[in-house]
């Protein structure tokens, strides 16, 4: 199930039963999370397991046999209800899109650019140059934020009574949390429509000298059908993939407006290895004529960001973090003090789309400081998964003979430096609060422990040398030390990833080379610190096969420790699952 830390002896497998068994799924409290229902069902099935009958890995002399697990990466949309309804048609739609998935190494230097000119050819094959025109587009680019800025910018716009579309990326669990028209995710039949709509046309004019679109350009060209025609989106939301200057959403000539939030460093191996470099390319969504914000910046990035706006003949406004005493006591719906710099940039790009579509008049401006209504509440009913997510899981708590939740999982993506600081003084921060003021899903028992846990996952291209270090120096400075930590690979081990997808038939044989290395760095780096809440460095980590598995682990462990809460922040999501 498992392999062992630094020096320690690699445990017999576990015996377990060979009939298949279907664990219950954790749901986030209704005290930490404000979610309409669709995306409370898409994030039940985030942490949900499958066991399918044994099958274990070939041994090996650095690894012994472990018991299978699997975890549906994307299964078919949810209903309403939140029931799965995945169709064998849907499943065919996943099928081509996993196709669409070049296998190469990120760190290529070939993929900046990598052939921009093609997007002109698919917006005319499928005849899309005048609809993207015509679209009223909010258009962010960005290291840090852009996700959380456009969410809440849309969130503010639809409750200001327009219809809204919003185009993010990654998702977590199914590809149509990438679409969301007036706040829900688009519809599985609508979904399957547009795509092959889009799919077939491409398909009869592509060819040698015209590829099919990549995964992303192939999302966002969907995307802009989907928006352009669904007659009643007022306005576009729009997320940039990476980078800025070629990224397939910058086909976009004119929009309303444009925002760069955090920059930082990240996708090196695309952007460039300087701040320079990566403020340049994100600098590339700036258009002349169009207003431009963005929060405050290293000098060096904010002297490229005004470079490019003046040689562009506009101005770029420096947007503070947004005061909370605006929100009149109300809280943002993502949590997180950095959230703050987001939705300081989201009021901004909203309030300037409103004025420049004449409709400042929706919004009743008061005279005491504080936002408009409309704006408030957009702000605290925004969700966007896997950013700063509190997720008790409930299966361990309803085990249990009390009402405490001794399994918390917390959710973040982080994967630069800067987000890893962030995210650390945020679980430090909560941690910290839910022990003071336990809520109904965290009350803590009568002399219970604490026990603070690392769920790690990055990709290779990323330098765990930095990323681990700031986490561990933010977590001492706030007087937070990890207990123990689980490191799990991105692969799948799905081929095909849907609610009726199937393990291959042969046992794919997982690589943990990289995974053993960040328990080395992550081991390293506990060996010059002091303080790991008295544990030994040769005990404090484990490597495992696949994330079910560390989960599987993580509620044994709860049940057979009940004295004992597990607070797990799991970080690298989003490399997980793109």
């Amino acid at each position: 199930m498992r392999a062992s830390g630094g020096a320690s002896p690699r445990p017999a497998p576990p015996k377990r039963s060979a009939t298949p068994t279907t664990t219950k799924l954790p749901v986030p409290a209704s005290s930490s999370l404000a979610m309409p229902a669709p995306r409370l069902a898409h994030l039940r099935r985030l942490l949900s397991l499958h066991s399918p009958p044994p099958h274990p890995l070939a041994p090996s002399p650095a690894r012994p046999l472990r018991p299978s697990f699997i975890l549906p990466r994307a299964m078919a949309g949810a209903a309403q209800a939140g029931a799965a309804t995945g169709s064998a048609e849907y499943e065919e739609v996943l099928g081509c899109l996993a196709s669409l998935i070049k296998q190469k190494v990120r760190a290529d230097t070939g993929n900046r650019g990598n052939q921009w000119e093609l997007m002109a050819k698919y917006l005319q094959i499928l005849e899309l140059e005048e609809p993207i025109a015509r679209l009223k587009v909010v258009h962010v680019a960005g290291t840090k934020g852009k996700g959380s800025t456009c969410t809440f910018a849309e969130s503010i716009l639809r409750s200001c009574g327009f219809r809204t579309g919003l185009f993010t990326s990654p998702h977590l669990i199914d590809v149509r949390e990438r679409f969301r028209l007036d706040g829900l995710d688009i519809s599985e039949e609508k979904f399957i429509r547009y795509f092959w709509w889009c799919w077939n046309k491409l398909k009869v004019k592509t060819g040698d000298d015209i590829p099919m679109p990549a995964y992303f350009r192939f999302l966002a060209l969907l995307a802009f059908k989907i928006f352009s025609d669904e007659q009643q989106v007022d306005v576009a939301v729009l997320e940039v993939g990476l980078g800025g200057k070629y990224d397939a959403t910058n086909v976009v000539k004119a929009p309303v407006v444009c925002g760069i939030s955090s920059l930082g460093y990240d996708h090196m191996e695309i952007l460039g290895n300087s701040l320079v470099e990566i403020a340049g390319e994100k600098a590339g969504i700036l258009k002349k004529g169009v207003p431009a914000y963005t929060v405050p910046q290293p000098e060096v990035a904010m002297s490229v960001l005004k470079q490019r706006a003046s040689e562009l003949g506009v101005s770029i406004r420096i947007v503070p973090p947004l005061d909370p005493r605006q929100l009149e006591d109300q809280p943002l719906g993502l949590h997180g003090e950095h959230q703050y710099m987001n939705a300081g940039l989201a009021v901004a790009l909203a309030n300037t789309w409103l004025e420049r579509q004449g409709h400042l008049d929706r919004i009743h401006v008061k005279d005491h400081g504080t936002l408009p209504d409309q704006f408030i509440k957009g702000l605290s009913i925004a969700c966007l998964q896997g950013r700063a997510q509190i997720v008790p899981d409930l299966q361990v708590s309803s085990e249990c003979k009390d009402t405490s939740c001794p399994l918390v999982f917390y959710l973040d993506g982080a994967h630069s430096p800067e987000s890893m600081e962030i995210c650390a003084k945020w679980f430090s921060h909560v941690t910290k609060k839910d022990a003071a003021q336990p809520g109904p899903l965290e009350q803590r028992r009568s002399g219970i422990n604490s026990k603070k846990i690392l769920l790690f996952n990055c990709m290779s291209v990323r330098d765990p040398q930095i990323l681990l270090p700031r986490l561990l120096d933010t977590c001492a400075q706030k007087g937070l030390c990890f207990d123990q930590a689980l490191f799990v690979p991105n692969q799948s081990q799905y081929n095909k990833l849907g609610s009726h997808a199937s393990p291959p038939p042969g046992r794919e044989q997982i690589d943990l080379s990289w995974q053993l290395s960040l328990q080395t760095v992550w081991e390293d780096l506990l060996r010059g610190k002091k303080g790991l809440n008295g544990t030994s460095s040769s005990g404090a980590s484990l490597v495992f096969e696949s994330l079910p598995s560390a989960i599987k682990w993580l509620r044994e462990t709860s049940q057979q420790n009940q004295s004992t809460s597990c607070q797990v922040i799991f970080l690298g999501i989003f490399d997980y699952f793109q």
